[in-house]
């Protein structure tokens, strides 16, 4: 019998408690998180108000449970695209011809040179800076670790004995990715997603640092941290908040990715 990955559970209870305060603020906040009350402006924590409230008033603990939801979808968004297009790329890679697989790996190099940051930088100059441009630029941008790991585990893949018999059998290559290779890269999938999540809400934040992402008055965690840097040594507790939440968001995904492919990987298993 297994036992239980410590590393996998912390990250699902992290990961888990984020999703839980991202649902809870679509039927319930304790404030309207954009509303702004200059007579309760920087008011430490309450009974009132559980986290503070900012230098406009609004009720911190709100804005981050808002924020929750906002980072959570633009990492699912993200992800997905990234998934989208690189899970397909990595397996036509492996089961096409050499030059073929060539060309798809070294034009999946060249975008690997250019970080998330970067990209969004680039889509907001041309087409405004928004969540949709943050989305999807992270998302290209994640599309090379997706088609890299999925092409290294559809090669190992296609050296089964059944995906031969298969091919001696004379299914097409379609049906072969379909029937036999996907289904046996799917853990790799759900690794690479957890992974990439935590580059997502990284990503996310610093963009809307920046300037370039989730634009006011929708709250976000990386908005957050930018309004309060004016107040750091006065009011601390308005960066600190974001902070942790985005760190906590971060490891929680990273834990739960590690232990994900601890938990699918016999090897791995096998040394503990």
């Amino acid at each position: 019998m297994r036992r239980l990955n410590a590393g996998l559970v912390v990250g699902a209870l992290t990961v888990g408690l984020i999703v839980v305060l991202a649902l809870l603020s679509f039927i319930w906040t304790p404030y309207d998180p954009t509303l702004v009350d200059p007579a309760v402006r920087l008011a430490k924590p309450s009974a009132d108000h559980w986290f503070g409230t900012d230098k406009f008033g609004r009720d911190v603990l709100s804005q981050l449970m808002v924020g929750a939801r906002t980072t959570l979808y633009v990492g699912l968004v993200s992800v997905g695209v990234a998934a989208l297009i690189g899970v397909p790329l990595g397996i036509l890679a492996a089961m096409t011809r050499r030059w073929s697989s060539e060309l798809i790996m070294r034009a999946n190099d060249l975008l690997l040179a250019f970080p998330a940051l970067l990209l969004a930088i680039m889509f907001g100059a041309v087409f405004g800076a928004s969540t949709w441009t943050a989305m999807v630029a992270i998302g290209i941008a994640t599309v090379p670790s997706f088609a890299r790991v999925i092409r290294s585990g559809a090669l190992q893949v296609m050296r089964t004995e059944y995906v031969l018999a298969a091919r001696a059998a004379g299914r097409k290559p379609f049906a072969i990715a379909i029937r036999h290779v996907l289904p046996n890269v799917t853990s790799l999938i759900t690794v690479q997603a957890s992974v990439a999540f935590a580059i997502a809400v990284l990503a996310e934040a610093a963009l809307s640092f920046l300037g370039f992402g989730t634009p006011p008055p929708t709250p976000s965690w990386g908005r957050m941290l930018q309004e309060s840097q004016e107040l750091l040594f006065g009011a601390p507790r308005l960066a600190a908040f974001p902070g942790v939440a985005i760190a906590l968001a971060v490891l929680g995904f990273n834990l739960l990715g590690d232990g994900l492919r601890d938990r699918f990987d016999p090897k791995l298993e096998d040394r503990r």
